[in-house]
Protein backbone atom coordinates (compact mmCIF):
# COMPACT_ATOMS: atom_id res chain seq x y z
CA UNK A 1 0.00 0.00 0.00
CA UNK A 2 1.14 3.22 -0.79
CA UNK A 3 0.80 5.86 1.21
CA UNK A 4 -0.41 9.49 -0.17
CA UNK A 5 3.17 12.28 0.09
CA UNK A 6 0.12 14.64 1.99
CA UNK A 7 0.08 12.04 4.79
CA UNK A 8 3.88 11.29 4.56
CA UNK A 9 4.40 15.06 5.33
CA UNK A 10 1.47 15.39 7.92
CA UNK A 11 3.15 12.37 9.86
CA UNK A 12 6.59 13.83 9.66
CA UNK A 13 5.42 17.32 10.98
CA UNK A 14 3.67 15.85 13.85
CA UNK A 15 7.09 13.82 14.97
CA UNK A 16 8.29 17.56 14.71
CA UNK A 17 5.80 19.01 16.68
CA UNK A 18 5.49 16.53 19.30
CA UNK A 19 8.65 14.58 19.25
CA UNK A 20 11.48 16.65 18.20
CA UNK A 21 10.20 19.83 19.54
CA UNK A 22 7.69 18.79 22.00
CA UNK A 23 9.84 16.71 23.57
CA UNK A 24 12.45 19.26 22.96
CA UNK A 25 15.05 16.57 21.50
CA UNK A 26 16.36 18.85 19.58
CA UNK A 27 16.69 22.94 21.11
CA UNK A 28 17.45 23.69 18.01
CA UNK A 29 14.48 22.47 15.44
CA UNK A 30 11.14 25.21 17.29
CA UNK A 31 12.87 28.42 15.78
CA UNK A 32 13.65 27.23 11.68
CA UNK A 33 9.88 24.93 11.68
CA UNK A 34 8.15 27.78 13.09
CA UNK A 35 9.41 30.29 10.45
CA UNK A 36 8.49 27.99 7.83
CA UNK A 37 12.10 27.33 6.87
CA UNK A 38 11.78 23.58 7.26
CA UNK A 39 11.21 21.77 3.73
CA UNK A 40 9.65 18.21 4.06
CA UNK A 41 10.46 16.57 0.44
CA UNK A 42 8.73 12.74 -0.50
CA UNK A 43 11.22 10.80 -2.79
CA UNK A 44 8.96 7.96 -4.63
CA UNK A 45 12.43 6.60 -6.34
CA UNK A 46 11.68 3.50 -6.74
CA UNK A 47 15.67 2.16 -6.90
CA UNK A 48 18.91 3.78 -5.13
CA UNK A 49 20.12 5.58 -8.13
CA UNK A 50 16.84 6.98 -7.99
CA UNK A 51 16.48 8.04 -4.35
CA UNK A 52 20.06 9.39 -4.61
CA UNK A 53 19.38 11.85 -7.56
CA UNK A 54 16.86 13.35 -5.45
CA UNK A 55 19.22 13.51 -2.88
CA UNK A 56 21.30 15.71 -5.24
CA UNK A 57 18.64 17.60 -6.08
CA UNK A 58 17.67 18.92 -2.23
CA UNK A 59 21.35 18.86 -1.62
CA UNK A 60 21.49 21.23 -4.77
CA UNK A 61 18.60 23.48 -3.52
CA UNK A 62 19.31 23.79 -0.18
CA UNK A 63 23.15 24.40 -0.94
CA UNK A 64 21.66 27.41 -3.50
CA UNK A 65 19.19 29.21 -1.34
CA UNK A 66 19.68 31.63 1.31
CA UNK A 67 19.06 30.28 5.26
CA UNK A 68 16.63 33.04 5.53
CA UNK A 69 14.34 31.15 2.81
CA UNK A 70 15.64 27.59 3.71
CA UNK A 71 17.32 26.25 6.65
CA UNK A 72 16.56 22.96 6.58
CA UNK A 73 15.41 20.03 4.68
CA UNK A 74 13.67 16.99 5.34
CA UNK A 75 13.99 14.33 2.79
CA UNK A 76 11.66 10.99 3.42
CA UNK A 77 11.18 7.67 1.86
CA UNK A 78 7.99 6.05 2.75
CA UNK A 79 8.98 3.07 0.66
CA UNK A 80 12.66 2.22 0.00
CA UNK A 81 14.33 1.20 3.12
CA UNK A 82 12.07 -0.44 5.21
CA UNK A 83 15.68 -2.57 6.07
CA UNK A 84 17.40 -0.26 8.95
CA UNK A 85 20.59 -1.84 8.00
CA UNK A 86 19.93 -1.81 4.08
CA UNK A 87 19.27 2.05 5.23
CA UNK A 88 22.53 2.24 7.32
CA UNK A 89 24.13 1.06 4.50
CA UNK A 90 22.92 3.84 2.10
CA UNK A 91 24.14 6.35 3.94
CA UNK A 92 27.74 6.29 2.92
CA UNK A 93 26.08 6.91 -0.17
CA UNK A 94 24.44 9.85 0.91
CA UNK A 95 27.88 11.19 2.47
CA UNK A 96 29.57 10.97 -0.96
CA UNK A 97 26.66 13.01 -2.62
CA UNK A 98 27.74 15.50 0.25
CA UNK A 99 31.21 15.77 -1.36
CA UNK A 100 30.35 15.24 -4.51
CA UNK A 101 28.21 18.50 -4.63
CA UNK A 102 30.91 20.20 -2.96
CA UNK A 103 29.26 20.68 0.36
CA UNK A 104 31.53 19.30 2.74
CA UNK A 105 31.75 21.00 5.91
CA UNK A 106 28.44 23.20 4.83
CA UNK A 107 25.60 20.59 5.04
CA UNK A 108 25.67 17.43 7.46
CA UNK A 109 23.11 14.68 6.92
CA UNK A 110 21.72 13.27 10.04
CA UNK A 111 19.92 10.19 9.77
CA UNK A 112 16.16 8.59 11.15
CA UNK A 113 14.35 5.29 10.54
CA UNK A 114 11.38 3.67 12.25
CA UNK A 115 13.43 0.67 12.94
CA UNK A 116 16.49 3.11 14.32
CA UNK A 117 19.45 1.16 16.89
CA UNK A 118 22.03 2.57 18.50
CA UNK A 119 25.10 0.22 17.96
CA UNK A 120 24.91 -1.87 21.52
CA UNK A 121 21.40 -1.28 22.30
CA UNK A 122 18.38 -4.08 21.97
CA UNK A 123 15.93 -3.54 19.03
CA UNK A 124 13.34 -2.36 21.74
CA UNK A 125 15.41 0.35 24.07
CA UNK A 126 13.51 3.07 24.05
CA UNK A 127 16.67 5.49 23.90
CA UNK A 128 16.68 4.47 19.96
CA UNK A 129 13.17 6.36 20.04
CA UNK A 130 15.55 9.71 19.67
CA UNK A 131 16.01 8.95 16.33
CA UNK A 132 12.77 7.52 15.26
CA UNK A 133 10.68 8.55 13.06
CA UNK A 134 7.75 8.00 11.28
CA UNK A 135 9.64 7.09 7.38
CA UNK A 136 13.01 6.51 6.59
CA UNK A 137 14.34 10.35 6.86
CA UNK A 138 17.35 11.94 6.19
CA UNK A 139 18.10 15.28 7.28
CA UNK A 140 20.32 17.79 5.80
CA UNK A 141 21.11 20.63 8.13
CA UNK A 142 23.57 23.33 7.42
CA UNK A 143 26.92 23.20 9.17
CA UNK A 144 26.49 27.00 10.14
CA UNK A 145 23.73 26.75 11.49
CA UNK A 146 24.86 23.93 13.49
CA UNK A 147 27.58 26.34 14.99
CA UNK A 148 25.37 28.95 15.58
CA UNK A 149 22.72 26.32 17.88
CA UNK A 150 25.78 25.57 19.68
CA UNK A 151 27.10 28.92 20.54
CA UNK A 152 23.56 29.75 21.52
CA UNK A 153 23.12 26.32 23.73
CA UNK A 154 26.71 26.10 25.79
CA UNK A 155 26.21 22.58 26.92
CA UNK A 156 24.75 21.17 23.36
CA UNK A 157 27.11 17.85 24.36
CA UNK A 158 24.73 17.35 27.10
CA UNK A 159 21.88 16.82 24.24
CA UNK A 160 21.88 13.30 23.84
CA UNK A 161 22.27 12.55 27.76
CA UNK A 162 19.58 14.47 28.24
CA UNK A 163 17.20 12.89 25.55
CA UNK A 164 18.17 9.51 26.70
CA UNK A 165 17.45 10.25 30.57
CA UNK A 166 13.73 11.80 29.66
CA UNK A 167 12.97 9.01 27.11
CA UNK A 168 13.64 6.06 29.87
CA UNK A 169 12.10 8.25 32.41
CA UNK A 170 9.02 8.35 29.77
CA UNK A 171 9.10 4.52 28.58
CA UNK A 172 7.79 2.78 25.70
CA UNK A 173 3.94 3.92 26.63
CA UNK A 174 4.99 7.76 27.35
CA UNK A 175 6.63 7.97 24.12
CA UNK A 176 3.20 5.45 22.76
CA UNK A 177 0.77 8.29 24.55
CA UNK A 178 2.37 10.94 21.47
CA UNK A 179 0.35 9.03 19.53
CA UNK A 180 3.06 9.58 16.19
CA UNK A 181 2.54 7.79 13.16
CA UNK A 182 4.96 5.12 12.48
CA UNK A 183 5.68 3.53 9.37
CA UNK A 184 5.85 -0.49 9.83
CA UNK A 185 7.66 -2.55 7.33
CA UNK A 186 6.76 -5.96 5.91
CA UNK A 187 10.27 -7.54 6.44
CA UNK A 188 9.66 -9.85 3.13
CA UNK A 189 8.72 -7.14 0.79
CA UNK A 190 10.49 -4.43 1.65
CA UNK A 191 7.12 -2.61 1.86
CA UNK A 192 5.14 -0.36 4.71
CA UNK A 193 1.84 -1.95 6.34
CA UNK A 194 -0.88 -0.77 7.54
Amino acid sequence: MTICNQTVIEHTRQWLEKAVIGLNLCPFAKAPYVKGLVRIEVSRAKHLDGFLEDLDRELQLLGSTPPEELETTLLVHPDLFGDFLLFNDMLDFAEQAVADNGLEGIIQIAPFHPEFQFEGTQADDITNYTNRSPYPTLHLIREDSISKAAEAFPDAEAIFGRNMALLREMGHQGWNDLNIARCTFDKHNNKHKR
